[in-house]
């Protein structure tokens, strides 16, 4: 799985082909936290397992994997975080997923019925696991339809429990300390996913204060994507995100949002644009703003 994105075509075919695929249903609502269950218990994907944001794609408040003892890097040690969407202990994340019939040996596919917003979260984290073959199917479940894709609708039948292990990270986390040590000094591009009126401020609904990282620049999460859901092709995303970059490399990108999720989409943009090595900030906005002696800005 060299791209991480693949066409409703393409998984039909791998699908029909009887390759080992996994194919997971991420659909969310932050508004409402039982809609992504009940949508999939309508409707989903032949034989798709459901995750849920809260439960299986986060971990309790107060846990997040930090990774190193500068905060930056591909260690799983832990360390507090009072963000909403915490990760989980990377062992408690891979038992759970070796619960529901993950294994080391399939490839697994993940959508959602957002553009890939709750997607690109499992997309990162497996990746942060150490579990490269993974993909987000472009369109998500509407583009799924719009190629003939059939639906099932009801239970999805609980596979047997796999082997899935923790490998060599292939994903790179930043600490809040790490984060804060880099402010104002130019070497890293803190980028926010979240809309324009959240970054600047205005119309916060999820956190207790509104504004944004110091210094941070908004490219919101959904400008990945063209008007039919998908994402843009490569070529064009690649220089939609060199302008945001103004020279900079890849790897000199932080990504942030609200709770560590939206900034997936903007991580998973960046790989399919052959951009990758940027880092995420789990913590985000959640995190950032619950510290008493953070700095924030906002914008009219």
């Amino acid at each position: 799985m060299s791209h991480p994105l693949i066409t409703a075509p393409a998984l039909r075919a791998r699908l029909d082909s009887g390759a080992p695929t996994l194919v997971c249903d991420c659909s969310f609502d932050l508004a409402d936290a039982t809609a992504g269950a009940s949508a999939h218990a309508a409707r989903h994907l032949p034989g798709a397992l459901y995750l849920n944001l809260d439960t299986d794609l986060s971990g309790p408040k107060g846990a997040l994997g930090a990774l190193g003892a500068s905060g930056v890097g591909t260690s799983l040690s832990l360390s507090p975080s009072p963000g909403r969407h915490p990760l989980p202990p990377p062992q408690a994340f891979a038992d759970r997923l070796a619960s529901l019939g993950f294994d080391d040996r399939l490839a697994v596919v993940a959508y959602d019925t957002a553009g890939g917003m709750y997607a690109a979260r499992l997309w990162w984290m497996l990746r942060w696991v150490g579990h490269g073959a993974v993909q987000v199917l472009d369109g998500g479940l509407a583009a799924w339809r719009a190629a003939g894709g059939t639906l099932q609708a009801g239970p999805v039948p609980p596979l047997a429990p796999g082997r899935f292990s923790l490998r060599s990270s292939q994903a790179t986390a930043l600490t809040s300390p790490a984060l804060r040590a880099g402010l104002g000094q130019g070497q890293r591009l803190i980028v926010d996913a979240r809309a324009p009126d959240r970054f600047a401020g205005h119309n916060e609904t999820l956190d207790p204060v509104g504004g944004h990282i110091p210094g941070a620049q908004n490219r919101f999460f959904r400008l990945n994507l063209a008007a039919d859901g998908c994402f843009k092709p490569p070529a064009q995303l690649a220089q939609e995100w060199q302008a945001v970059m103004a020279g900079r490399q890849s790897t000199d990108l932080v990504m942030q949002c609200g709770s560590g999720v939206t900034a997936c989409h903007n991580l998973l943009a960046l790989e399919a644009a052959g951009l990758g090595g940027a880092a995420l900030y789990p913590g985000s906005w959640s995190e950032w703003c619950s510290q008493p002696d953070a700095a924030v800005a906002t914008a009219a």
